[in-house]
């Protein structure tokens, strides 16, 4: 098995990372303009299917989100660095996934693209997922720097999606 580095080329954007949040928040914000525009020319019927189906993926990424943020207790920052006396979770949804809040957050933004029936949305949700998964490498250099049985519980444990990535 190779070593995983425990440093990344990714900048730290801030002793804790804050600048990463303050991105994260520009991109919600670039993502709930763009799906503000009105819906397009669609008929009655797929809009209320877009419309179905863009709550539903909101409501799923609601609940992994808040599991996710229930499940770190007294852990939960919004900052990608660890606390200072934080534990390592590896239990609830962590046993499953290891960034939970953001794949709440992934579905959240692409059912609110669906929702909105906007591709100007849809492209954001894309340009936002991408973010979340280089956040979550930065976050992960640390993790690895304070926690050294981070690395056997990523090996076991996907990113975002169980079984897959």
């Amino acid at each position: 098995m190779t070593e995983t580095p425990t440093t990344s080329s990714l900048p730290a954007l801030g002793r804790r990372g804050g600048g990463w949040v303050g991105l994260q928040f520009l991109l919600i914000g670039g993502l709930v303009a763009a799906g503000v525009r009105g819906r397009g020319d669609v008929t009655d019927e797929l809009l209320l299917i877009a419309v179905t189906l863009g709550t539903i993926l909101i409501a799923i990424g609601t609940v992994v989100m808040f599991k996710g943020i229930r499940g770190l207790r007294e852990s939960v920052t919004p900052m990608p660095k660890p606390l200072e006396g934080a534990s390592l979770i590896v239990d609830g949804i962590y046993a499953y996934v290891r960034h939970p809040i953001y794949l709440g957050l992934m579905l959240v933004a692409f059912g609110y693209s669906v929702a909105m029936d906007s591709l100007a949305a849809l492209i954001m949700a894309i340009i936002f997922t991408l973010f979340l998964d280089l956040k979550s490498r930065r976050e992960e250099a640390w993790l690895r720097q304070k926690y050294p049985e981070y690395v056997v519980y990523a090996a076991h444990t996907r990113k975002f999606v169980p079984y897959v990535y």
